[in-house]
């Protein structure tokens, strides 16, 4: 599957109209249902390899942000055979609680791998959490840039965001 067909079958897959609420709690009529793309094999295998090229040199870490950000990471872990750590919202209060299992991120290069950026606040917050815990945070790997400004909040961080298909070039594909 080349890119235009990529970006086609991933905006038949998730793109829905309506009212929505969003993470950032604005209102949107239109919604990308990333869990409709991840849960296809066909289309996380094709997103996994259309992204490996885009994984910064030295990363040594992929760090899948609950809940969507996780089978993006693991597909591109095994695309690229790198590690992959699981980050949580917030650190579990039993077991071992940590907020990134799997992969161990102290001391690391870590991408931090998104499904959907919108505002961009939930990576923000991550990222802010990862770093306190030892990460090297430079990069930020998304398969859809809603373009709402979230590329500008991350580099507000010092975050450098790679989008593998904006909304608009969903919207253009479909066409």
């Amino acid at each position: 599957m080349n890119r235009q067909e990529l970006a086609a079958a991933i905006f038949r897959a998730s793109h829905l109209t309506g009212t929505f609420a969003l993470r950032s709690g604005r209102s949107a009529t239109e919604y990308f249902d990333k869990y409709r793309f991840e849960s296809n094999p066909v289309l996380l295998r094709a997103i996994a390899a259309e992204a490996a090229d885009r994984v910064p040199a030295g990363t040594e870490v992929l760090a899948g942000l609950e809940l969507g950000g996780v089978p993006i990471a693991t597909a591109l872990g095994l695309s690229t055979g790198l590690p992959v750590a699981f980050v949580r919202k917030a650190a579990k209060s039993y077991g071992t609680r940590r907020l990134a299992e799997g992969a161990e991120i102290d001391g690391r290069r870590v991408l931090v791998v998104e499904d959907v950026v919108t505002s961009g606040g939930q990576v923000a917050i991550s990222t802010t959490d990862l770093r306190e815990r030892g990460a090297v945070v430079d990069h930020v790997l998304c398969v859809v840039d809603r373009e709402e400004g979230g590329a500008e909040k991350l580099a507000d961080l010092g975050l450098t965001m790679t989008a593998l298909f904006s909304a608009a070039e969903l919207r253009s594909a479909a066409s």
